[in-house]
């Protein structure tokens, strides 16, 4: 017998028709557009390009603080020496990016190299825009030479009174956003340097050492590092900043 005729395709569904917002009214919100500063459009133009660029990855440490405070409150009291939390910062990174040297280094274009010299850009909020002036060998000064290059720096950011090779160039850069109640942010890499180190400020907070101790409050500091994986990869990302860490937890070795 001849096969049977195929069945017919079921039918399908009826399209649901878009649910009807109704008319979409604009509201006429006023706005001032300003000029951006020549400094503002240089740094929009290098950042941009950094993160489409630039593989990003982001390393977290947690860093007690108390100590340290404790340090510098003794340097204050006992030596009339007087230095920020961000110097005493500058100083550990320094000293860890000497013992974990490959975390010290830049993109060339198409390898990475390790520099000779522990140069930490420091970013700078100035009126028109952020600047990075260099604070060079760092892991060879002490700290009051520190204390007297960032002030220096920092005070002629401000007023535009920077040489070119003064914030141009640069290893390392850390940009510390603890004083204005920020407890962690992630940063954009500084082309070609292979690391930015994005510092919060302290927070009270409970912790335990161990299931046998009694919880205790301590003063803990988010560090977290943006780091270019063609240059720097986790390990030694990680290497960095138990060094950093170990630094900032003994800070009387920023001393020698």
């Amino acid at each position: 017998p001849p096969p049977p005729p195929p069945a017919a395709a079921a039918a399908a569904p009826p399209l649901t028709p878009p649910v009807s917002v109704g008319e979409v009214v604009m509201t006429d919100v006023g706005y001032e557009e300003t000029n951006a500063s020549g400094m503002r459009k240089v740094i929009s133009k290098r950042l941009t390009a950094s993160f489409a660029e630039v593989p990003h990855f982001y390393v977290d440490v947690e860093v007690e603080l108390d100590a340290l405070l404790a340090f510098r409150k003794e340097l204050k009291a006992n030596h009339e020496v007087a230095v920020s939390v961000n110097d005493l910062v500058i100083r550990s990174a320094g000293l860890a990016l000497r013992d974990v040297p490959e975390a010290n280094a830049f993109w060339n274009g198409s390898a990475a190299e390790l520099n000779d010299t522990v140069d930490i850009s420091v970013a700078v909020a100035t009126p028109t825009g952020l600047i990075t002036p260099i604070v060079q060998n760092v892991d060879k000064k002490g700290l009051v030479d520190i204390t007297t290059d960032v002030k220096d720096l920092a005070g002629r950011a401000k007023t535009g009174k920077l040489a070119p090779e003064e914030y141009q160039g640069g290893t390392f850069t850390i940009s510390n956003l603890g004083m204005f109640g920020i407890n962690q942010f992630s940063a954009v890499i500084n082309q070609p340097q292979g690391c930015i180190m994005a510092v919060g400020g302290g927070t009270r907070t409970v912790v335990v050492d161990s299931k046998e101790s009694e919880p205790r409050v301590a003063t803990i500091m988010t560090a977290r590092v943006s780091c270019d994986r063609r240059v720097v990869d986790e390990a030694i990302a990680a290497q960095y900043l138990q060094a950093f860490q170990f630094y900032m937890n003994e800070p009387q070795l920023l001393m020698m």
